[in-house]
């Protein structure tokens, strides 16, 4: 079942070497710009691995130098104007981000700021001063070192201000798109199973709210379902399996590297949907980790898309229901004499399975309490592209059976 638009957007996105070893390309992409580098990285930094041992000896002998940064937790708006305001007279030729999502997103906003000097509030969706960005950004090199946000594919700089008054906002253009993502599996195998669960969860799910967006196209379509085909091959597996030497696992971490990928393509052509919406706020609002929403919410949002669905007979709802329908089939290998009825329950068990298998925390875990559901449903993300309209009472109704 095809749902051909009249028109779409096809963004950029970076040139991308993917493959075990790719990281050791990074010396000679670093010299296409210049030498003078400035690396953005997490907390738990990279700097202090043995793949970063052997990469600076590399640095150095092609004379590259370098300054670093690093972000801590999700990246914030004053984070951000720290690094730009500390490096915007430094003369660096390129930014490199190397981390997991927030790493890579920070990493984009610095970027585009650099040549500038100017704060991300001018830019800042929703919360900003409304200035339009020039669209003149420092080259940047994305690599990922987790499997989760896709953020080395997309054009959306996340930032986050927590509290009374938080809020999740985008800094998003173009010219923030990586000009190259190194994407290397290797780096994935000192993640923890508790950040590749988390972060696998928030992979799919942006796979899925993308082949379910009322914007999808066959285009978004063939690449949201090889992702999905890529995640369902590996996940479990791999969870299962984790405590095995990483060899054995390494066909696994290509395929999470690869669904982690073009989640983050999908997601910049046609948008997300309930869970991503609802991640906005719980994510300004507490502490709770990005993937960890995702998971969390994952099972009972699905399931209040399908039961809302079901309501409706437009062309729109049945042909969102076949899409659930092909995903329950395809999480549990059924082929296609499985009828919609029996896949669509089979996706809802698997994916309650799923949650409770990964003991995705409940949302009062993390401090919000049912006093708040009302101030978390109505300050949402966009809801456009989810597949059936949600009224404020049914997003309530999901973050209160996730308390």
């Amino acid at each position: 079942m095809l749902n051909f638009p009249n028109h779409f957007l096809l963004p950029a996105i970076p040139q991308t070497f993917f493959g075990a070893g790719s990281i050791q390309k990074l010396p000679a992409a670093i010299l296409a710009y210049g030498k003078r580098v400035l690396i953005i990285t997490g907390k738990r930094s990279f700097t202090t691995s043995q793949q970063w041992s052997s990469l600076s000896h590399a640095m150095e002998a092609s004379f590259i130098t370098w300054e670093i940064a690093h972000i801590s937790g999700e990246p914030s708006p004053t984070q951000v104007d720290a690094i730009v305001q500390q490096f915007h007279d430094a003369h660096i030729d390129v930014v490199v981000g190397i981390g997991g999502g927030s790493a890579l997103d920070a990493a984009k906003a610095i970027a585009g700021l650099l040549p500038h000097g100017n704060s991300v509030m001018d830019h800042l969706e929703g919360v900003g001063n409304n200035i339009p960005y020039s669209g003149i950004s420092t080259p940047l090199i994305a690599i990922p070192t987790t499997a989760g946000t896709g953020s080395e594919a997309s054009k959306n700089s996340v930032l986050s201000q927590r509290g009374e008054h938080g809020f999740k906002k985008s800094f998003r253009h173009d010219a923030l798109v990586a000009k190259l993502a190194i994407i290397d599996p290797e780096l994935l195998y000192s993640c923890p199973r508790s950040r590749i669960a988390s972060n696998g969860m928030d992979a799919f799910v942006q796979l899925l709210e993308s082949y379910l967006s009322k914007s999808a196209t066959p285009f978004s379509d063939a690449l949201a379902w090889s992702g999905l085909q890529a995640f369902a091959a590996s996940f479990s597996p791999l969870m299962e399996r984790f405590d095995h030497p990483c060899e054995e696992n390494t066909s696994h971490y290509q395929a999470m590297t690869y669904a982690s990928f073009i989640s983050g393509i999908t997601l910049a052509q046609v948008g997300l949907g309930s869970i991503h919406a609802l991640a906005s706020p719980i994510g300004a609002y507490s502490n709770m980790p990005h993937g960890e929403v995702c998971g969390t919410l994952l099972a009972v949002a699905t399931q209040v898309n399908i039961e809302h669905l079901r309501q409706h007979s437009s062309d729109q709802a049945l042909q969102s229901l076949y899409k659930y329908a092909q995903v329950g089939r395809l999480l549990l290998g059924q082929d296609h004499t499985t009828s919609d009825t029996q896949a669509l329950e089979t996706l809802s068990l698997r994916l309650e399975q799923m949650v409770e298998d990964l003991a995705m925390p409940k949302l009062s875990n993390y401090g919000i309490c049912a006093a708040d559901l009302q101030r978390i449903a109505t300050h949402t993300g966009s809801l456009q592209n989810n597949p059936i309209l949600l009224q404020t009472d049914q997003l309530i109704e999901i973050l209160a059976r996730r308390l």
